[in-house]
């Protein structure tokens, strides 16, 4: 196997992975918690699992200069907490379907920023895979369903998720380009995501969720298994394949997401979801074909 076969695995693992976050999320928000209080709880048990792996395993991993914070800053506050809050606010305002869908335009705004700011070429293939992607995300997301015109003030604040979700790409290729690890990017990711979204969260308010025995499955759950494990192989492929077809590779994270509805919850993949799910790897066939 070959090391962009490799990264190219990463990746898709990654997002398998991320495909399964619902579970974890219906657990705690069940419980009692607000989104924003389980975007803290990821990010919070993100960071202490892997801190405490790196303090165990490798502390030099630790290290990192004080001028390149801001390349953590990016992926930790303007990606994951921005992403999360545009991300949850786009669903009140406007639909989880219309919501999912301007998430995943993300691909995009990755494509647009890697042309910009690391000179990566947009040829027929990647303009074919991304419209592929983005159909392939609407049939599974469901389309736009009937509930009426979307407001303004959602639609942007949904494609503010998008540009939210692209930010990481582009900040770890800064981080990976200054000599950083997916280990150190994906533990300062956390940090400073956690450091952002406790005080949002007021998550001290909510003791007597904390202490039930399921919210530490959950927390365990969304804040390693679906978030270390997949930050570090996602950043870990970054490092072998372009970031435009890296995010294009990712968004096979909505089509694991309808497999998880379909087996533990019954939902139907016929019609235009099963659809989806095929144009989506598709895409990604298309993507990696020599």
């Amino acid at each position: 196997m070959n090391a962009r076969t490799r990264a190219c695995l990463c990746i898709i693992l990654a997002a398998a992975l991320w495909g399964v976050i619902g579970v974890f999320f219906n657990l705690l928000s069940g419980l009692g918690f607000t989104q924003m209080q389980v975007v803290a709880i990821r990010s919070a048990t993100a960071a202490a699992a892997l801190g405490l792996y790196l303090l165990v395993r490798d502390r030099p991993l630790f290290r990192v200069r004080l001028r390149d914070c801001w390349c953590f800053v990016g992926t930790g506050v303007f990606s994951l907490v921005f992403f999360n809050w545009c991300y949850f606010t786009a669903m009140e305002l406007t639909s989880l379907a219309v919501a999912a869908v301007l998430l995943y335009t993300a691909p995009m705004f990755v494509m647009l920023f890697s042309a910009l700011l690391f000179r990566e070429p947009i040829g027929p293939r990647k303009v074919a895979a991304l419209a592929m992607t983005f159909a392939g995300c609407l049939l599974v997301a469901g389309g736009f369903g009937s509930g009426g015109a979307v407001s303004p003030r959602g639609f942007f604040i949904g494609l503010g998720a998008g540009i939210g979700y692209a930010l990481y790409s582009i900040f770890s290729r800064f981080a990976l380009e200054k000599g950083y690890s997916s280990a150190t990017i994906s533990f300062y990711t956390f940090l400073f995501a956690a450091a952002a979204a406790l005080p949002l969260s007021h998550l001290w308010t909510a003791g007597e969720l904390l202490a039930q025995p399921a919210a530490a499955v959950g927390a365990l759950g969304i804040g390693v298994l679906c978030c270390v494990f997949p930050y570090l192989l996602y950043t870990q492929g970054l490092a072998g394949v372009e970031t435009g077809q890296a995010a294009i590779m990712a968004t096979v994270e909505p089509a694991v997401a309808a497999l998880v509805s379909f087996a533990l919850y019954g939902e139907s993949l016929l019609g235009a979801k099963g659809a989806g799910i095929l144009l989506i790897f598709a895409a990604v066939a298309v993507l990696n074909r020599k």
